[in-house]
């Protein structure tokens, strides 16, 4: 039911993957485990999303050996710092119900003070070269952060996540990772981040596209399948994310048909190059009152 991409360390992704941004605790344990009934291979949560706890027990109950299933989180930015992110990592370990995830990035480059990021991520570089993750990268870093991040670290991140979906398709940062062999990743792949709090208000829903909406009645899919199915000819990761168990099913049934060359750049012709989510060089995430519990 899914493709696999190889990062730089030679570690196998699935190419799709579930999100669970913004899904209530309550909703997530039965979300992931009807994906992995669909076919999932790949859960994509965060610290800061509160619900790694219940993405864990959704993968304990669909039945899957550990090792079937990819387990992506993120540290947030209260954690930052090397022995903070270091203790990060267990609590993410230990809600997540597992001894090593497969990849661990930092969730935003939080420029105001990149001194702690660039200590985060050496911590990552150090749970690396022990083994209890797989993979490491970031998430919301922009050229300018990258280059800034390499100056400082060792290994070059395998995974670099951002907003990207044809409104808003980020070829600097995409240029930026391929130089450095860093697989892009798209957060907000269907463009659902137009609702994301506090931005994107009064936007035009990707959705509702009319050249999107051409192109999936050509192939009698849905405008979200077509989108996903963009991303993935131009070789992207992503991560729909959804509660809903048919549209569950429907974001992973994109592996059976081909957009043209044409409509591919169709689609890119849409970008519009505004942000539907905050800019990370705008925004002090260590100011947004959040904190990661122990448990």
């Amino acid at each position: 039911m899914t493709d696999f991409l190889t990062l730089n360390n030679d570690v196998r992704i699935p190419t799709l993957g579930l999100g669970v941004f913004q899904s209530p605790p309550d909703e997530t344990t039965a979300a992931v485990e009807a994906a992995v009934g669909a076919g999932y291979r790949h859960i994509d949560t965060a610290a800061g999303y509160g619900n790694e706890r219940e993405v864990g027990e959704g993968i304990r109950r669909s039945g899957l050996d550990r090792s079937d299933v990819f387990i992506e989180t993120k540290v947030w930015v209260s954690d930052y710092g090397h022995d903070e992110t270091l203790h990060a990592f267990e609590k993410s370990a230990t809600k997540l119900g597992v001894d090593q995830i497969d990849l661990l990035i930092l969730h935003q480059p939080m420029p105001q003070h990149f001194e702690r990021t660039v200590a985060a991520y050496q911590a990552l570089e150090a749970l690396l070269a022990d083994g209890r993750v797989r993979a490491i990268g970031v998430s919301n870093f922009m050229p300018h952060h990258l280059e800034a991040l390499r100056a400082e670290t060792d290994v070059v991140p395998a995974v670099n996540q951002v907003e990207l979906h044809p409104y808003f398709t980020q070829s600097e940062v995409q240029r930026a990772d391929a130089a450095l062999g860093t697989l892009t990743q798209a957060w907000s792949p269907i463009g659902g981040i137009t609702f994301y709090p506090g931005w994107g208000e009064g936007r035009k829903n990707v959705l509702d596209d009319d050249t999107i909406g051409r192109i999936a009645v050509a192939h009698d899919k849905s405008p979200a399948q077509v989108m996903l199915r963009w991303h993935l000819q131009q070789g992207r990761s992503v991560i729909p994310k959804s509660t809903n168990l048919d549209r569950i099913r429907q974001n992973i049934d994109v592996f059976d048909f081909d957009l043209t060359e044409g409509e591919l750049v169709d689609i890119d012709a849409l970008d519009r190059g505004v942000r539907g989510g905050p800019d990370p060089d705008e925004v002090d995430p260590s100011t947004w009152d959040l904190e990661i519990p122990e448990a």
